[in-house]
C-alpha cells in the first residue's frame, strides 16, 4: 500500500514496480522486482529489475523534509528540488553525456525522477574509504565540471538564453539552506553543531576568529551574487558513482546558478577529506587525484574557451588567465569553508566519524580543522603544489602547528 504524508505519496516496492509497468521501460511481459537501495536525508532510492535479464531502472524520490539529527530533527523542504535535479540532470547530460545518468521520466507532483540503472558502481566516497583508488575519477570529474560549467556560463551562452536557465533553477528555500544554516552555522556558538566535546577549544578558536569569518562571509556573498555558471551545488564524492573505467555525477538536487569555484571547491574539499585521513603511500594517490583533476579542468575549460567562447572579449589577453585564476582562489576558499562545516557542523562524513579510534579520529578532525582555516585566509596566495605540501605538513606524526 502505498504510504502518505499529507497529499504526498512515498513509493513503496509494489507502487514503484507498478510505476515502471505502466511506463513500459521493461519488457511489458518481465516479472520484475524491486529494492530498496537509498534512503538517505533527502530521499529515496529504488532498484526496478527484471528477474530474467536483470535488466532495471533506478527511481528516486524526494522526501518533503531533511533529517538532520536523526529521525527526531528535521527541516521542510520543498519538493521543487526533484524537479531541478532530473532538469539538471538532463542540462548536464546534453554537454557532457558519458558523465551524467539518463533521465527517462520525470513527475514534479510526485518528485519522482526514473534513470538509467547505475547499480554496478559504487559510490566513490565510500570506495575510495575502503581503498579503492579508481584512476580515471579525478580525469573525468576534471572533464564534466569544465564542460558544466563552461557551457552553462556567459563565455558560450546567449545572455537573454543564460537568465531564462537561471531563472529556471531558482530554489530560494534550498538556497536559504545553504546560505544561512550551511554557511554561518558553523561559525557561531549558538547555533546548531554537532562535534565531539574534544574539539571543543579548536572549535570555540574558529568562532572567535574574526578574520576567518570575514573571509567566510565574503565567500557567502560570493556564493549568492556570482551567477556564472550553472552549479551542481552538491559535488562531493557520494555523489559520484565509478568504477575502474567509468564515471557518472549524480543528485544535483542543489542545482543553481553560483561562481564556478563553488563546485571545483567541493570536490577537492572531499578529497582532501580522504587525505587527511590516511598514510604517506595511501595519501599520495588521493593527492595526485587532486593534481589531475585541476589540471584537466584548467586544459579543458581553456580548450573550450579558445574553440567555443562567444565572448566578444574572448581573445583579450589575460581574460582566460583571470577566469581561471578566480577559479582557482574560489576553489580553495569554497574547499576550506567545506572542511570546517562538515568536521564541526551538522552535515558531516564518514570519513572522519568512521574513525573509530577516538585519538586518531580528534587528531584527524583537528588537521581538518586547520587545514580548512589556512585554504579559507590564504586562498588568494595559493596554488595546487602548494595546497598539497600544507596536507602533507599537517599530518606529519610531528607536526604541531601550522
Amino acid at each position: 500500500m502505498t504510504q502518505t504524508q499529507g497529499s504526498f505519496e512515498l513509493l513503496t516496492n509494489e507502487t514503484a514496480i507498478a510505476l515502471i509497468q505502466k511506463l513500459e521501460l521493461l519488457d511489458k511481459d518481465a516479472t520484475l522486482t524491486c529494492r530498496k537501495i537509498g534512503a538517505g536525508r533527502l530521499h529515496s532510492v529504488f532498484h526496478v529489475a527484471d528477474n530474467a535479464t536483470n535488466k532495471g531502472v533506478i527511481i528516486k524520490q524526494a522526501v518533503p523534509y531533511a533529517k538532520v539529527l536523526g529521525e527526531s530533527e528535521s527541516w521542510p523542504l520543498t519538493l521543487k528540488r526533484a524537479a531541478i535535479e532530473a532538469d539538471a540532470l538532463l542540462t548536464f547530460g546534453s554537454y557532457c553525456r558519458e558523465y551524467v545518468p539518463k533521465v527517462y521520466y520525470a513527475d514534479k507532483q510526485l518528485a519522482i525522477t526514473v534513470m538509467e540503472d547505475l547499480s554496478h558502481l559504487k559510490i566513490a566516497r565510500t570506495s575510495l574509504i575502503e581503498g579503492e583508488s579508481y584512476p580515471l575519477i579525478s580525469q573525468h570529474i576534471g572533464e564534466y565540471a569544465a564542460k558544466t560549467l563552461f557551457y552553462t556560463s556567459d563565455y558560450y551562452l546567449e545572455s537573454t538564453t543564460k537568465k531564462e536557465i537561471a531563472r529556471a533553477f531558482t530554489n530560494p528555500e534550498l538556497w536559504k539552506i545553504t546560505e544561512s544554516s550551511i554557511f554561518t552555522g558553523p561559525f557561531f556558538e549558538h547555533t546548531s553543531t554537532d562535534y565531539e566535546v574534544e574539539l571543543s577549544e579548536i572549535v570555540k578558536t574558529l568562532w572567535n576568529d574574526h578574520e576567518l569569518k570575514l573571509e567566510v562571509e565574503k565567500l557567502k556573498k560570493i556564493f549568492m551574487s556570482e551567477q556564472e555558471a550553472l552549479l551542481h551545488g552538491d559535488l562531493h564524492t557520494r555523489h559520484i558513482l565509478a568504477s575502474e573505467s567509468e564515471t557518472k555525477v549524480i543528485a544535483p538536487e542543489f542545482a543553481c546558478y553560483g561562481p564556478i569555484g563553488f563546485d571545483t571547491g567541493q570536490f577537492i574539499a572531499n578529497l582532501l577529506f580522504q587525505a587527511v585521513t590516511l598514510e604517506k603511500a595511501d595519501q599520495e594517490i588521493i593527492l595526485s587525484h587532486i593534481r589531475t583533476f585541476w589540471s584537466t579542468f584548467t586544459s579543458v575549460y581553456s580548450t573550450l574557451w579558445n574553440n567555443e567562447s562567444r565572448d566578444e572579449f574572448k581573445n583579450i589577453d589575460g581574460l582566460l588567465s583571470y577566469v581561471l585564476q578566480k577559479a582557482k582562489e574560489d576553489s580553495f576558499g569554497f574547499a576550506g569553508w567545506e572542511l570546517i562545516r562538515k568536521t564541526s557542523g551538522l552535515s558531516q562524513v564518514i570519513d572522519l566519524d568512521g574513525i573509530a579510534n577516538m585519538d586518531q579520529r580528534i587528531n584527524v578532525k583537528t588537521n581538518a580543522l586547520i587545514l580548512g582555516t589556512h585554504l579559507v585566509k590564504n586562498r588568494s596566495t595559493l596554488d595546487i603544489p602548494t595546497v598539497i605540501e600544507l596536507v602533507k605538513h599537517v599530518t606529519r606524526p610531528s607536526y604541531s602547528t601550522l
